[in-house]
């Protein structure tokens, strides 16, 4: 009888988790995309990417019950933690003790020289709606900063003329990775069950600036600081938490180096904001009112709800109307009740250097809205522009004088429910001039974001994604709750179709342009049936994806 054998099979190990580079590398690429940077990258999907995409079904969720008549409200199950006043968060790190004026925008060469250069106390390094994330910007961006921080930055443009960093204190670096709903088509994470998928935005752009300047940032002094944006509940806050935690781990710095300021700039966000304070309480600093797609998440979750949820022109959107006061008016009580930071938001006006009257109406418009937020207790704000640095500084200086900041102002006179939250009637009308104004804006700014630029000057605003968004669902909105203008049109498709040919013809056209295609992007966002959440994702998917084939 012939004895039984048996078959030895060599255990198999997983594969670890990697990243693989698809977008075309250009100069200096591979001193970002290291196979460290990259390994750490990777690791972070792995542990994270999951939970993530667990988070944006519970966005999903959430829109679709509020859509259906489900208002947000102050959470029951998490009462304890807005009733417990013995807890704080981490407050200011190195650097971020005075945050009196703060200029955001882009991270090209260019601008990052001027914001250090700027005057301001921080400098909100923008990968987020200040940036069109092409490979290019994402890349080169990250570029900047690795050399900004280790004082290498120069730039020549085209002309000769060289641009370097020459102030003798520049401010703090906070920078701003994309959100969590923004995927980065040009790298692919792999699993260690071998699926393929688009790696995450934000995880790429922290990983990348974190895993090579934290260290850097920590010996001169500063650190590791985050703006983290378009967050919409506390476990999304604990989410990033996390990352924090295991980033620190993983390069060997001390829990809690890490800062995060959080935009509160959803609606669903602005009734967890002590949830928020609580969860990254190890690692925050503070929020921050971020006002334009703070205004875009309420028309973007009620748009189907009826005519008490429709706002007027945009320009009438101010932050002096209740429901705007109450929003922020709350932020401030929150952050100082906890020992965080509010940080005040950006006012669109910018100067026209070759137009005094428009530079002097802008300073006027930032001065007050400035001296608003100094009043109300905020302790810092931003600007867009270095000559309004000034202007701001001059509103808070008035209000601080020597202190820092002032976090021991509570804000104890300030009660707001959640109908001051939902309120959003104004009173005011639609007027063609504001449905025209909405639709050109949108389309010059998607034209620039389609050619690489995310900051834009437009009639002497500045306009991001944001703004951008506001336009675009507004228009969307009217259209499908049978609004009319003030002078008697209704707002249909075919009224906005007129609207989008005169905004082609009034277009100043060159080679190379993307009106057209700025144009298909809008139709698609403003004029569809459906409502993409936001208008970066289609725009990204059909015309910013370039993936090297031989890669």
């Amino acid at each position: 009888m012939t004895p039984a054998t048996a078959t030895l099979t060599a255990p198999t190990t997983a594969p670890a988790p990697a990243v693989q580079v698809l977008g075309r590398m250009g100069p200096r690429y591979d001193e970002i995309l290291t196979p460290e940077a990259l390994a750490f990258v990777a690791e972070l999907h792995q542990r994270f990417g999951g939970r993530r995409h667990d988070r944006l079904a519970d966005r999903m969720r959430r829109r679709f019950e509020i859509g259906n008549g489900h208002d947000p409200r102050f959470r029951d199950d998490t009462a304890h933690i807005r009733e417990d006043a013995e807890w704080r968060v981490a407050g200011a790190g190195p650097g971020l003790e005075d945050r009196r004026v703060e200029i955001t925008g882009p991270t090209d060469p260019k601008m990052t020289i001027n914001a250090l250069n700027s005057g301001a106390r921080v400098w909100l390094a923008d990968q987020e709606d200040a940036t069109s994330p092409t490979w290019k910007n994402v890349i080169e961006g990250q570029l900047s900063l690795r050399d900004a921080i280790r004082g290498e930055l120069t730039f020549t443009n085209d002309a000769g003329k060289t641009y370097e960093v020459t102030a003798e204190r520049t401010p703090t670096i906070v920078m701003r990775p994309r959100g969590w709903h923004l995927s980065e088509a040009h790298l692919r994470f792999t699993d260690r069950a071998g699926r393929e998928m688009a790696a995450s935005g934000s995880l790429v752009d922290f990983g990348l600036y974190f895993f090579h300047n934290a260290q850097r940032l920590i010996d001169s002094g500063r650190g590791p600081y985050f703006y983290i944006a378009k967050l919409e509940s506390s476990e999304e806050a604990k989410l990033w938490d996390d990352v924090f935690t295991f980033s620190e781990q993983y390069i060997g710095i001390p829990h809690g180096t890490i800062r995060a300021t959080v935009l509160i700039e959803t609606l669903p966000a602005a009734f967890e904001m002590e949830e928020i304070l609580f969860e990254l309480r190890d690692h925050c600093a503070g929020l921050n009112a971020g006002r334009w797609d703070y205004i875009f998440s309420i028309i973007k979750n009620y748009r189907g709800r009826g005519a008490r949820f429709v706002l007027p022109d945009r320009s009438e959107v101010t932050m002096t109307v209740p429901f705007m006061r109450a929003y922020t008016e709350l932020l401030v009580k929150t952050c100082h009740k906890r020992g965080a930071f509010a940080i005040g938001g950006m006012s669109a006006f910018i100067p026209n250097r070759r137009d005094p009257e428009v530079t002097a109406r802008a300073f006027e418009k930032v001065a007050a809205d400035k001296k608003r937020e100094a009043g109300d207790g905020f302790d810092g704000t931003w600007v867009a522009h270095p000559d309004l640095i000034p202007t701001a500084m001059a509103e808070f200086d008035a209000v601080l004088g020597d202190r820092p900041n002032q976090v021991d102002r509570q804000r104890e006179d300030v009660e707001v429910t959640a109908s001051d939250l939902l309120d959003v009637h104004i009173g005011r009308p639609v007027t063609a001039e504001g449905v025209h104004a909405n639709v050109s804006v949108a389309i010059r700014y998607i034209e620039a974001w389609l050619r690489g630029l995310g900051a834009v000057a437009i009639d002497n605003l500045m306009e991001d994604a944001a703004t951008a968004e506001i336009s675009r669902s507004q228009v969307w909105q009217w259209i499908h709750q049978d609004r009319a203008t003030a002078e008697g049109d209704l707002i249909t498709r075919d009224y906005v179709e007129g609207l989008i040919t005169r905004v082609l013809d009034e277009a100043p056209r060159h080679d190379g342009d993307r009106f057209d295609d700025a144009a298909t992007i809008f139709r698609d966002v403003a004029l569809g049936c459906e409502f993409p959440a936001f208008l970066t994702l289609p725009a990204y998917a059909k015309f910013l994806v370039d993936i090297d084939e031989t890669a």
